[in-house]
């Protein structure tokens, strides 16, 4: 198959090195290894040494068991032994896609998202229908909208919340109107939370609403780590997760056994650098509501629960 120019990497990537100011970076100020460890609290030498000593044989097959603990107390009731580990948020993503769509299907995209929701189930030859958000419904559509997009062909349901680039989040009231639409044809609810934990109270997932959702996200946005590629899928049912996990021997076998070692730690002591992460977010929120406060021109899509927001000009 050939995909489409994934445009924003395309444009992104060669620039990051190269600017002094990235405003098109979307992940909290990274951290160093010994400034992670020492922050949440860990014996940074002790870990380092223990670092050092490991087997670079292949890692757990399934993903390492503690990863896979920490990964499941980020929901509520969510089962470790349903958590599939990944190469980064997009390598969940791409697995997801790929295994659960075939041509025939058609899916419903809220939009404006990233680019892997639409692109990919394209290429694998899936009809993709855009529910789109607009200045009008308040970037976010309505439950109509999405559900005159469903027929019994419909497999997938797919949002990103908070959404990337503007941080909207599909909150409870809709969420569940998305539910009962996908409910009524059997269909997946795939919600791309990478950016999920920036609020102070607990951000409702699609796996806490639905026995067909399914979520994605990763170590990389909120938690300040995305050199170590680790993400996973939380999923709710065995046939789901067993698909899933042989796609995943085919994609990448396991994961790195450093990399997953880090993240373990990390998401260990996740309310702790969420903190640090949300502190950083607001500051910086406030710097750009005081900048967009003299132009009167430029105004906010909506309201921002992530870590970019996205402008609308006149």
């Amino acid at each position: 198959m050939q995909i489409d120019e994934f445009k924003l990497e395309a444009w992104l990537n060669p620039l990051d090195p190269l600017c002094e100011y990235n405003l098109g970076a979307s992940c909290v100020k990274a951290l160093g290894l010994r400034e992670m460890l020492e922050f949440v609290g860990e014996d940074a030498d002790a870990v380092l040494e223990e670092l050092a000593g490991m087997s670079l044989h292949y890692g757990e097959f399934d993903g390492s068991r503690r990863l896979k603990n920490a990964v499941a107390r980020l929901y509520r009731g969510a089962d470790p032994n349903l958590v599939i580990t990944t190469h980064g948020g997009s390598g969940a993503n791409n697995m997801v896609l790929s295994e659960l769509l075939q041509p025939g299907d058609n899916i419903v995209v809220i939009t404006p998202t990233y680019q892997q929701h639409y692109s990919i189930p394209a290429a694998l030859g899936v009809e993709v229908r855009r529910a789109r958000g607009t200045e009008e419904n308040g970037y976010l559509p309505s439950i109509e909208d999405i559900e005159r997009l469903i027929d019994r062909d419909t497999r997938m349901i797919i949002a990103t919340s908070p959404s990337n680039p503007a941080g909207l989040y599909v909150d409870g009231k809709l969420m569940g109107g998305i539910v009962a639409a996908a409910r009524s044809v059997g269909a997946y609810v795939l919600f791309d939370e990478m950016y999920r934990g920036l609020d102070d109270e607990y951000m409702p997932s699609i796996v806490d609403a639905y026995e067909k959702g399914i979520s994605t996200a990763s170590v990389s946005k909120v938690y300040s780590m995305a050199g170590t590629r680790v993400g996973w899928i939380v999923v709710r049912d065995r046939e789901t997760y067993d698909r899933l996990f042989n796609r995943r021997s085919f994609d990448t076998i396991c994961g790195s056994v450093i990399d997953e070692f880090i993240a373990a730690i990390a998401l260990e002591h996740s309310e702790t650098l969420l903190e640090r992460s949300r502190r950083i977010v607001r500051a910086n929120k406030a710097a750009l509501d005081a900048w967009m406060s003299s132009h009167p021109r430029l105004r906010y899509c909506g309201v921002s629960h992530g870590s970019t927001a996205m402008i609308r000009y006149d």
